[in-house]
């Protein structure tokens, strides 16, 4: 088995969709992204696995060991921000704890918050909502109230122009469309994510945001005013790091950009994967099978988190092994620190390299509303 996910060439690009694009949407050069005109694959997957395997969905529904993974890295991360009070903020002790342990721990809780958004931490919308609200408090900026709706429309509209915020913009892929913009980014990838959605469309404002802002305003200012800045400075600058060139957040590109359409299984001839690649879309969502899965809430397990979303991060696995014939020959990653080392350096791979639709999908509101995955049956979850 191939070890990693190879180059895309712009040839494949071009063959991806399965029509061609609409006038407007035409590029003479490499500079477009991959348009396709078929059904998510997520969709049309989960089916089939239901089909085939109906016990997967006795994997769905609440995991209650979040709960305490959550309460223990906040601990870690209260624990390193109180010990760093008295030390330069400019010092290789605040900045190595900061990339060593903080960016692991807040990256950790980044992820607990996106666990959470599915509802998949108590069987409670309250419960998530307020367990989100205490996980964010070490990330030092409110953000857990309007990532889930943003996230929830990721989810039902994947790939969506203009409704899944996950996607770089034509400008973003336009402008950074160097190594050193390509590096720019990665770098500062965490701005990224958190500023685009508010550029592509904006959220009413909830009580849960009003709340969530709220304590963590309060938060922060006791934080300052009893422990002093230093504490604070460490924690946002610990937020900053996992979002940047760190080895954990190689995710956010690992996920859904596309490097490759060659499969992991040697058991087909070279010409006969050729032409498939040639005529198929490419593949939309990526898994990565590696240790880093361990500090992660296995993110990494990415196509069968899109394909059940029901399913909590401690139970990905068992999806894989019970439905392994869906995904041992997808193409995959074993390396978030090659992802992102691929991403900058190779001129075939860059913010082009996602695949979208012009329309489909639907805005998931950001009001009190009924769980996602609550609203129809689990099969039936996007």
């Amino acid at each position: 088995m191939s070890s990693s996910v190879a180059t895309a060439t712009t040839t494949q690009r071009r063959a991806a969709a399965s029509t061609p694009p609409p006038a407007k949407e035409q590029a003479s050069s490499k500079d477009d992204f991959f348009w396709t005109y078929t059904e998510e694959p997520h969709a049309t997957r989960r089916q089939a696995i239901i089909k085939a395997h109906p016990e997967v969905l006795k994997l769905c529904g609440p995991e209650p060991l979040t709960f305490p993974v959550v309460l223990g890295v906040v601990g870690l991360q209260l624990f390193c921000a109180y010990a760093l009070r008295n030390t330069p903020f400019l010092s290789w002790q605040t900045f190595v704890t900061a990339y060593v342990i903080g960016a692991t721990a807040n990256q950790n809780l980044f992820l607990a918050i996106h666990e959470i958004s599915h509802n998949l931490a108590f069987k409670s919308p309250l419960a998530n909502r307020l367990l989100a609200v205490f996980a964010n408090l070490p990330i030092g900026i409110p953000y857990s109230a309007s990532f889930r709706p943003y996230h929830l429309t990721h989810h039902k509209s994947l790939g969506v122009d203009g409704l899944d915020t996950d996607l770089p913009t034509s400008l973003e892929a336009w402008f950074l469309d160097s190594v050193a913009g390509k590096a720019f980014f990665a770098t500062f990838q965490i701005l990224f994510y958190a500023l685009r959605p508010m550029m592509v469309y904006n959220l009413p404002l909830t009580k849960i945001h009003a709340f969530n802002v709220a304590v963590q305003i309060a938060f922060d200012y006791l934080l300052v005013t009893n422990v002093g800045g230093k504490a604070l400075g460490y924690l946002i600058l610990s937020s900053f790091l996992a979002g940047s060139l760190h080895p954990v957040a190689g995710h956010f590109i690992a996920e859904h950009y596309v490097f490759a359409q060659h499969s992991r299984s040697q058991q087909k001839s070279d010409e006969k994967k050729s032409k498939e690649a040639e005529s198929a879309p490419p593949p939309e969502t990526f898994s990565y099978y590696g240790a880093l899965n361990l500090l992660t809430y296995n993110v990494g397990l990415h196509n069968e988190h899109h394909d059940f979303p029901a399913i909590p991060w401690t139970r990905l696995w068992k999806l894989n092994e019970i439905a392994n014939e869906f995904y041992c020959d997808l193409p995959c990653h074993h390396s978030w620190v090659k992802v992102i080392w691929q991403f900058i350096l190779d001129k075939e791979v860059g913010l082009w390299c996602r695949v979208k639709r012009a329309e489909g999908g639907r805005k998931v509101g950001a009001a009190a509303e009924v769980p996602a995955h609550a609203q129809q049956p689990l099969s039936k979850v996007a």
